[in-house]
């Protein structure tokens, strides 16, 4: 348990959390390994936990088709993460559904699998570690955001003339 206290402790989305607050935490934690470009979940699906990366890489995927095939010509890679950050954080949120797939980019990666009912009756117990959570939560989104705005801008802005028209 140790080992995933210290872990934990590392994670963007546990910092600053106390050694108790990380103990708690790392009871709700469930780990499960993933090989290469398995499904963690698909985009449209239901939303109920939030993964943190132990080992190996994520993508998170988007379906750019409309007739809902996931063949890789259709998926467009918008992230990779890797140890120690965290996705699905949204479900904490909001129960609707994945706005993204997640794939394992990596033969045997680990995730730690927290379900959001679980980590909400935590919140709701111990108000100091909810609201720890979800001020991380929000920088992490945050950042998430800014990135994303970036992306856009530099496509948007500096993307080459199309010379064919």
């Amino acid at each position: 348990m140790s080992n995933l206290v210290n872990f934990l402790k590392q994670s963007d989305i546990f910092y600053q959390f106390t050694p108790t607050q990380l103990e708690l935490v790392a009871n709700l934690c469930e780990e499960v390994v993933f090989h290469a470009d398995e499904v963690i979940f698909k985009e449209n699906s239901g939303s109920k936990e939030l993964y943190v990366i132990v080992q190996g890489e994520v993508d998170i995927l988007i379906n750019r088709g409309t007739t809902g095939s996931l063949s890789s010509k259709s998926r467009t890679a918008v992230a990779r993460l890797r140890r120690g950050q965290s996705f699905g954080e949204v479900a904490l949120v909001n129960e609707g559904l994945r706005s993204a797939s997640a794939h394992a980019a990596q033969k045997d990666t680990r995730l730690l699998v927290i379900p959001r009912d679980k980590i909400i009756m935590l919140c709701e117990t111990y108000p100091q570690l909810g609201y720890r959570l979800m001020y991380n939560l929000a920088a992490d989104l945050a950042m998430k955001i800014r990135n994303t705005d970036l992306r856009i801008r530099e496509h948007l802005l500096y993307k080459p003339n199309d010379k064919s028209q």
